[in-house]
């Protein structure tokens, strides 16, 4: 029962996302009636029944649509393996999903060829390309002296950020935390993890900017938050996904949950999560130098200033200071990945 009401919701969802987008892309509305739209929810809940209504009779005639093939049990197959690709309905719903989802991009990042090659535009943008290529190396010492400081600032990040995200990774993988109690605090963690994630470190670093003050104490903090959601999130699914055979057997033996972690999870767990780290670390060191450019401290600081001048000679020096350190952190992240391997 739960397979057939996530299929059905999910091609209501497509179904409504086919029907608002062609009618975005056809009638073009304003800005002033798609907020009209928006707030007409009866609209979006008539497309999502008539979409449900439509997945149960498709797949009540035994026409496997693309929720039954994602969310039907493995044990349902409804067309034989056999049949070709072009006269399965689910395999066009997703090249319909897929072009309308295309044509949708298009109308709505304005994309255009004239404007791309317009003959203005392009010259200006060939003069900016000169300066930058032309950097003023005057400003090279301090350049040097607030990379340095984005590279501390990425370090402290991982730091602190890495035992956070170790200890709450094992409460938000669902494999460890099965018991009821347990599972209400997986998905309380997971949620909270999630909301933490999705919100840029750009404005975790505005935030601490105010609460901390201006400077790489908040840029640090900023990206130590955003650091313990996403690593949390990777070395959880590392978790998910390892071995249930140790577990079973240190769980055999009377084991209590913790040491079930440390003595099945954590020996499956060290070298996978010893390279996300190493990942992370290369991450954090190209963020630092954009937080930067909100009071987040670092090089990001000199760029937002020099930027807001057209100062684009003294910009271009940044820019082969920031690419030559990251170029050097990738190369050694690299390394340290393959030694590890």
């Amino acid at each position: 029962m739960g397979s057939i009401i996530k299929r059905a919701v999910f091609d209501s969802i497509i179904f409504a996302y086919l029907a608002i987008i062609a009618l975005i892309v056809v009638v073009k509305p304003t800005e002033d009636q798609m907020l009209m739209l928006g707030k007409n929810s009866l609209i979006f809940l008539g497309l999502f029944v008539l979409g449900g209504a439509v997945s149960f009779l498709l797949n009540g005639a035994k026409i496997k649509t693309l929720g039954e093939q994602i969310f039907a049990p493995d044990h349902i197959t409804i067309e034989k393996i056999s049949k070709p690709w072009y006269k399965k309905l689910w395999t066009w719903q997703l090249l319909v999903v897929f072009v309308v989802t295309v044509v949708a991009g298009v109308n709505q990042t304005n994309f255009s060829i004239y404007e791309l090659t317009d003959e203005r535009g392009f010259s200006g943008a060939m003069r900016l390309f000169g300066d930058l290529a032309n950097p003023n190396l005057e400003i090279l010492p301090k350049a040097v002296l607030k990379i340095i400081e984005t590279i501390y600032i990425a370090f402290m990040a991982t730091v602190l950020a890495v035992p956070l995200a170790f200890i709450l990774s094992f409460f938000t993988a669902k494999n460890v935390m099965t018991h009821p109690v347990a599972f209400v605090i997986y998905l309380g963690l997971r949620t909270f993890l999630n909301v933490v994630r999705s919100v840029e470190a750009l404005i975790w670093a505005i935030i601490f900017s105010v609460w901390v003050g201006i400077g790489p104490f908040a840029g640090m903090l900023a990206l130590m938050l955003h650091s313990v959601a996403s690593l949390a999130k990777q070395y959880s699914e590392i978790v998910e996904s390892v071995s249930d055979g140790p577990i079973e057997g240190i769980r055999a033996t009377g084991a209590n949950f913790f040491q079930v972690i440390w003595f099945a999870i954590v020996p499956q767990v060290v070298l996978p999560y010893i390279a996300f780290t190493i990942y992370r670390w290369d991450i954090n060191v190209r963020m630092a130098t954009i937080i930067g450019l909100v009071g987040g401290g670092g090089i990001g600081t000199m760029l937002i200033k020099y930027q807001g001048q057209a100062m684009w000679q003294e910009v271009g020096c940044i820019v082969v200071v920031i690419a030559v350190v990251v170029w050097l952190m990738d190369t050694a992240s690299a390394y340290l990945r393959e030694a590890i391997k």
